[in-house]
């Protein structure tokens, strides 16, 4: 049996971009965004921001507010490193394995040599470990690597990193602190490039890398900001990988994903922690560089099986929808058409936030979030996942072809000066490499989807609201 209840010590902080209204008992934020109302008392509690438990009303409040997404764990509780062993799926890099041991100090390491063309050997370690390896004599598969570690693991937690990484210090302490939460299964680092400057490349992968989330903490939801963490470093606890069957091990690609999912639909908490840095040797020689975003987009097809519009690579409610496509008309009627789509969106949206003061002008504030966020994924999947279709509409209409040129140049621009400060990449190259990286990756969903006979995974999502 699972205990849920918060220790005492454990600590939760509202995210900094949430919005407190009507003194601290409305509380507007959250990925997917969400109001939620709290008691006069559970507001107290709250204070300046931060909660921390001492009861059980205290911890009561703390997991609402963890599951809203309101706020940020801080937790105080620390599982020993000790009781965690580090799995490394292995194949065909035994530099990288020697690299990434040698970053590795005191920990259990059990290396699952997955088929590689020479079996692997270890250097000797003194005073480093002891390290383990496991053979299997034909490769079976990422995920059948990690899940042979996870079951020949016996300790209560199990790190799984991949050859081609390299932790950064501390990375394993600023994340075991998590699952002094009970109710959490998994965490993850922020994966940061080892290489960042030997190309252009390599800076575009620096910035954008696909296994990079970004350097905001959240909750791990398949439809929250962070809908996923990457296989390529992740912290868990055994027991609940355990008890969900591990990995997949029929999926070559997108198996982290799934997990993710099944985990989350199994009750179970996931945590993105940006403190923690794991480096990773990105490909940044074209070739392999553009194979893989391919590869990566075949992932979508399999798991459009597995978990339906889940993996909708579009979700943009109804009136965004209609008021783009009224707009992207260029004439008068398609303008006024725009407004009183958006004007009847400001209508409903006022009376959920009736009881609040302005509650105008707090209502349109969120419409132009949101109909500005909506605008911005409509050209990331138009360019993306969609680019296909969006070629041949281009080959077909002289007026479509203006508005595809500027929503992709205006994507690609907003995307660059969203990511300036951590890669040094002009705009025109970066521009270049996010096109390419897109096409690549909508090339590798259309023919996962064409091979799986399905199309779930090119299905947008309408929310209800």
């Amino acid at each position: 049996m699972r205990h849920d209840r918060l220790p005492d010590g454990f600590g939760v902080r509202i995210d900094p971009r949430v919005r407190a209204f009507s003194g601290g008992r409305i509380l507007i934020g959250g990925s997917p965004a969400r109001m939620l109302r709290l008691a006069p008392e559970a507001a107290e509690l709250i204070g300046d921001g931060y909660l921390e438990v001492t009861d059980t009303k205290s911890a009561i409040v703390a997991r609402r507010l963890l599951d809203s997404g309101v706020a940020n764990p801080r937790p105080r509780l620390l599982p020993s490193p000790d009781d965690v062993t580090v799995v490394v799926p292995l194949y065909n890099n035994a530099d990288g394995l020697v690299r990434l041991l040698g970053s590795l100090r005191g920990h259990n390491v059990i290396v699952v040599d997955d088929g590689s063309d020479e079996p692997v050997r270890i250097p000797p370690r003194p005073g480093r470990g002891q390290v383990t390896v496991l053979r299997h004599e034909r490769p079976l598969g990422p995920a059948a690597a990690r899940n042979a570690g996870l079951r020949a693991a016996s300790t209560g937690f199990v790190a799984f990193l991949d050859s081609d990484v390299v932790p950064r210090s501390g990375w394993l302490e600023v994340m075991l602190g998590h699952f002094s939460d009970p109710q959490v299964a998994l965490v993850a680092p922020r994966i940061i490039a080892l290489d960042s400057e030997s190309n252009a490349l390599a800076r575009y992968e620096h910035t954008r890398s696909s296994l990079d989330l970004g350097r905001r903490e959240a909750a791990v939801h398949a439809r929250g900001i962070v809908s996923y963490v990457p296989s390529a470093a992740l912290l868990a606890r055994r027991a609940a990988l355990l008890g969900e069957g591990g990995f997949d091990e029929s999926m070559q690609v997108a198996e982290d994903v799934d997990l993710c999912w099944r985990l989350e639909r199994a009750g179970w908490r996931l945590r993105y922690e940006p403190a923690a840095h794991v480096a990773h040797d990105h490909r940044v020689e074209f070739r392999a560089w553009f194979t893989r975003k391919l590869f990566y987009g075949t992932g979508a097809a399999p798991l459009g099986k597995r978990h339906g519009e889940m993996v909708s690579p579009l979700s943009v409610p109804k009136w965004t929808v209609l008021a783009a496509i009224l707009f992207a008309t260029l004439s008068k009627w398609g303008l006024l058409g725009g407004l009183v789509t958006l004007a009847t969106a400001l209508v409903r949206m006022r009376r959920v936030f009736a009881e609040l003061d302005n509650p105008t002008r707090i209502a349109a504030v969120y419409l132009a979030r949101g109909f500005f966020a909506g605008l911005w994924r409509l050209a990331s999947a138009m360019c993306r996942d969609y680019w296909p279709v969006t070629l041949l509409a281009v080959l077909a209409s002289k007026r479509i072809r203006k508005i595809a040129v500027t929503m992709a140049l205006a994507d690609g621009l907003a995307d660059w000066f969203t990511h300036r400060d951590s890669g040094g990449l002009d705009p025109l190259r970066y521009v270049a490499y996010k096109r390419l990286d897109d096409v690549a990756y909508g090339t590798g969903l259309w023919l996962g989807v064409i091979r799986a006979r399905s199309f779930e995974a090119l299905k947008p999502h309408v929310p209800p609201n």
